[in-house]
């Protein structure tokens, strides 16, 4: 029974029991009724006086609970008069601007997190209790490849190679994973605690820009090196072998002049062919940075097919071209994306030696030029090993072409990839982010 009823039912039989009495007088006296009755309307008048004091402090309070419970903590109390009263009031007030002042710093942080996942150069992936994905930042769908966020999945039930390794991990483990391509990924597993419960999270950075970046400082000052010496030597030496090429008297039968002869321009020949190979290498290393335009990327892939039609018929290779029917514009530096490709038909006619097709394709979503190939593909470990410097299948090959794609591909923010696919297509793509 709720306490005001109680005191009704107090009041009620107080005043009952006095009526009784003032019955029971009735009959000896009428100054006892008067005074009897007298004492009831001061008694009715002093218990309502009490019932409003000691309600008011419940009617604050229920006041007060209703505004907590529909979490309104702008409600404040004004002071009563009552020391009692002002008492309650002020500790409630106290507790609400507290309760008010957590909940707006606890708001903040909320919305600086957010904000600070949302803007991080990392991918971060935030799990449940239970494992399931609750949000990927759009670093992370980046780094991933995704294109939609894969919310309420677990990890090893996404279609993606690294989530379904990172899925056992245990927390706090660390190391580098490999992607498709040069990437390069340091990947952590975090945990934390939220509400009582642990709870995990990925941490996802790519390597693979600041990798290459160091692995290019450093061949690049190896080749200029090398360039420096071996261009200085060439010159000297052919300039040296001309002169007694052209000095060196020519006596009709004999055997031995004719040899010599023969043999100083085979030797000019040769150190010609080093000067071009170390002009090659340096080609690589002072590759301008990109003069960048917004073009039709269908028209280049035209002009490239057109170049090289002619060197893939003459070994019965068909070369098709796949561009969608809008136009797609990329903003490139038309004549590295033209060198690029140039090196990718070439490459992809060599796998190839005769017959088979070789397909220029151009995709918007994701903005991708693809060279593919139905070749032998890659050799086993090739994946791996092709994103090394100057690395190459062909036995005598000296890995400038691809060298020189991934290179351009970089200087534009994007990826170079190759794979085999379980189609048995081999695909060499610049991936533009």
């Amino acid at each position: 029974m709720r306490l005001n009823w109680q005191y009704f039912l107090y009041i009620a039989l107080l005043h009952g029991l006095l009526g009784l009495l003032a019955y029971l007088l009735l009959e000896e006296t009428v100054a006892w009724l008067l005074l009897v009755e007298l004492g009831l309307l001061l008694s009715f008048v002093l218990s309502y006086i009490l019932y409003r004091k000691f309600t008011r402090p419940l009617r604050l309070l229920g006041t007060g609970i209703d505004a907590i419970k529909d979490q309104d903590f702008s409600v404040r109390f004004r002071p009563t008069g009552s020391a009692e009263m002002d008492r309650l009031v002020k500790v409630y007030n106290q507790m609400l601007d507290h309760i008010r002042e957590e909940r707006r710093q606890v708001q903040e942080q909320h919305f600086f997190l957010d904000r600070l996942i949302q803007a991080s150069p990392a991918g971060i992936v935030l799990l449940d209790y239970d494992g399931h994905v609750t949000e990927i930042n759009p670093m992370g769908l980046e780094l991933l490849g995704l294109r939609n966020p894969p919310i309420g999945q677990k990890l090893e039930a996404i279609n993606h190679p690294m989530l379904k390794e990172l899925a056992g991990w245990d927390s706090g483990q660390s190391g580098i994973l490999s992607g498709k391509g040069q990437e390069r990924y340091r990947c952590e597993v975090v945990q934390f605690v939220h509400r009582g419960f642990n709870r995990r999270f990925l941490m996802i950075q790519e390597l693979s820009k600041e990798m290459l970046a160091t692995e290019k400082r450093a061949y690049a000052k190896v080749i200029r090196m090398m360039a420096h010496e071996v261009n200085n030597s060439i010159g000297a030496i052919n300039s040296i072998l001309q002169s007694t090429i052209e000095a060196y008297p020519e006596v009709p039968g004999d055997e031995f002049a004719e040899d010599i002869k023969a043999s100083l321009e085979v030797a000019h020949q040769r150190n010609q062919k080093l000067n071009q190979f170390m002009r090659n290498f340096a080609e690589v290393v002072r590759l301008p940075e990109p003069n960048r335009e917004w073009v039709a990327a269908g028209e280049v892939l035209k002009r490239v097919k057109q170049l090289m039609l002619p060197l893939a018929q003459r070994q019965s290779t068909a070369l098709e071209l796949v561009v969608p029917d809008h136009p797609i514009r990329l903003e490139i530096d038309e004549e590295q994306i033209e060198q690029a490709l140039v090196n990718m038909v070439k490459n992809a006619l060599e796998s190839l030696g005769r017959g088979g097709t070789v397909k220029l394709i151009l995709s918007a979503s994701p903005a991708q030029i693809i060279v593919a190939d139905n070749g032998p593909g890659l050799p086993p470990g090739a994946e791996r090993e092709w994103m090394s410097p100057f690395y190459s299948t062909k036995p005598e090959g000296q890995g400038i072409g691809l060298t020189l794609i991934k290179e351009i591909a970089r200087q534009h923010g994007g990826r170079c990839e190759l794979e085999t696919l379980p189609n048995g297509w081999t695909e060499c793509r610049i991936r533009f982010h």
